[in-house]
């Protein structure tokens, strides 16, 4: 259970409390037993037990996370239900402990508690629509964008209030809604009619001149997703989505805005997350050193490793920009946490050795390598000084120096490699290997696909290119090759550190591999274009 403590939270508490102890005083004097059941200051303490027992109740129910400026009928029945089972709880142990009140007490006090809990979040509902403020006759206005909601849920529901709300997180005009809820359609969402279903997008961006579709339906399955999408891609309408709502807290809400969808969004499988709570105990309260710490890869093992709380984090690139920028970033986020940079070489033996004698690392995510294909191709000496010689130069520190664990970032390019890069990955894996079975230190390796967005990646040279009009190259139509986000490769990477005993290659099962064409295409159609036209 995800119950966080906001202001907000602890004022519905209170005003839980506040309306327990009015409903059971209300519901004496309507039935005539207020001189009996408040005679006595026992009575106070009493009803105080069952407001805290209303308040548990509420917890259970989920019904201080819910999104009330959103609410509907399934909100409703919760309010119904969870205000039942704590007049019924509050019965059941005031009989357990031998205190009696008239049944019509307890059955009146329920009405009265349903009334007041729902008009304690109503009351919230009015604050924040006027506190967003603006009215909502926005139709009509050309600077904004006409659009389909697809989903008629809650997270649809909060798309179309705030649109209607004027709220500039979220742009645009809602004019209709699709849900493939068969119930729902031809009902009114905060007065946009529910028109179809997701099979009818087409027909409806034509209908209603349409000019953005916003996905609200994170909770659909992975296929569910493809559909919808492949659906969208279909249209000329700018395509956005936004977060699952009931996976933020009360406090975050003003802050969800639209995105556009990317491509990790029409990846072939679901995006695999990880436990790295259960394994991060060994990076807790350690020194951790991040070579190469300032590149894509590098520098969200960094955020990664900033969640479980680490003493320090050396950041070691040669790049001193990208370096400090990260490290202002995670020094505003997590004051707690000590940020260091160092700027050298892994190749520079001489300053790798100062660095490891500066710090102390007890852990070491070795992430610095040159990864990009083609120019290994032609520089293939600086591929094998920096992959190999670099990574030899890390490792053997790593042993000298007693670190407990050291994990290398590797490649699926490693397995039987057929490019210089992928042939000094695997090299640099077999020095670990070596190390592995002579060193104390738990050394182990981790190896991944393609990472959607790093630098050097495909996905950005087919932005670069489709924003230059085309055309967008591909070496072979038949090319494949298994894809991850960064995250993704940053918990991976976690993870396996926590699971090494010593020489092991970890590998994320990431599904079927996506042909590069394909992966163009829905570059292509994402920004608006159509494919080979």
């Amino acid at each position: 259970m995800n119950f966080n403590i906001t202001k907000r939270t602890a004022l519905l508490v209170v005003c839980d409390i506040v309306g327990t102890y009015l409903a059971y005083f209300l519901s004496s004097f309507l039935t005539g037993q207020l001189r009996d059941v408040w005679s006595t200051n026992e009575i106070y303490f009493i009803v105080g037990i069952l407001a805290v027992i209303n308040v548990a109740v509420l917890v259970a129910f989920r019904m201080y996370n819910n999104l009330w400026e959103y609410a509907s009928v399934d909100e409703a029945i919760q309010m119904v239900f969870s205000a039942l089972l704590s007049t019924l709880i509050g019965a059941v142990f005031l009989w357990i402990i031998d205190v009696r009140l008239p049944i019509r007490v307890y059955v009146v006090a329920w009405l009265l508690l349903m009334i007041l809990l729902g008009g304690v979040r109503g009351a919230f509902r009015i604050h924040r629509s006027k506190r967003r403020g603006g009215s909502k006759s926005t139709y009509g206005d050309p600077s904004r964008l006409r659009s389909l909601i697809v989903g008629a849920g809650e997270t649809g529901s909060l798309v179309i209030d705030r649109m209607t709300s004027n709220d500039p997180l979220m742009p645009g005009i809602p004019v209709v809604a699709t849900d493939d809820n068969a119930s729902k359609r031809g009902q009114r969402l905060h007065g946009v009619l529910v028109a179809g279903s997701s099979d009818d997008i087409i027909n409806l961006v034509e209908e209603y001149n349409v000019e953005q579709i916003v996905v609200a339906i994170p909770s659909a399955t992975l296929e569910e997703r493809k559909r919808i999408y492949g659906i969208c891609t279909q249209t000329d309408c700018k395509l956005s989505t936004l977060p699952n709502v009931r996976e933020l807290r009360i406090d975050e809400l003003d802050d969800v805005a639209l995105r556009d969808v990317d491509v990790a969004d029409l990846l072939g499988r679901d995006e695999v997350i990880l436990n790295t709570r259960s394994v991060s105990g060994y990076i807790a309260g350690k020194c951790v050193l991040v070579t190469g710490g300032g590149g894509s890869i590098g520098s969200e093992l960094a955020r990664q490793l900033c969640s479980v709380a680490p003493r320090r984090i050396v950041l070691m690139d040669m790049y001193e920009n990208d370096a400090y920028l990260l490290a202002n970033e995670l020094c505003s986020r997590y004051p707690d946490i000590e940020m260091r940079i160092e700027i050298g070489s892994i190749c520079d033996k001489a300053r790798l050795r100062d660095v490891f004698e500066k710090h102390h690392p007890e852990v070491v995510f070795h992430a610095a390598a040159h990864k990009h294909v083609p120019l290994m191709e032609v520089c293939p000496r600086e591929a094998l000084q920096n992959n190999v010689f670099g990574t030899l130069n890390v490792v053997r520190e790593a042993d000298e120096h007693g670190i407990e664990r050291f994990i290398f970032v590797s490649t699926d390019k490693a397995v039987n490699p057929t490019s210089v890069m992928g042939a000094t990955k695997r090299m640099g894996e077999m020095v670990m290997q070596y190390y592995a079975r002579h060193s104390k230190t738990v050394f182990s390796a981790v190896r991944f696909g393609n990472v959607l967005g790093s630098n050097g990646s495909v996905i950005p040279l087919f932005k670069k290119q489709i924003a230059a009009g085309g055309p967008v190259t591909v070496t072979h139509p038949d090319i494949e090759r298994y894809f991850m986000t960064l995250p993704e490769a940053a918990r991976l990477v976690v993870q396996a550190g926590g699971m090494a005993t010593g020489g092991e290659i970890f590998i994320l099962d990431m599904g079927e591999p996506v042909k590069i064409v394909e992966l163009a295409k829905s570059l292509i159609q994402l920004s608006g274009h159509t494919p080979d036209v």
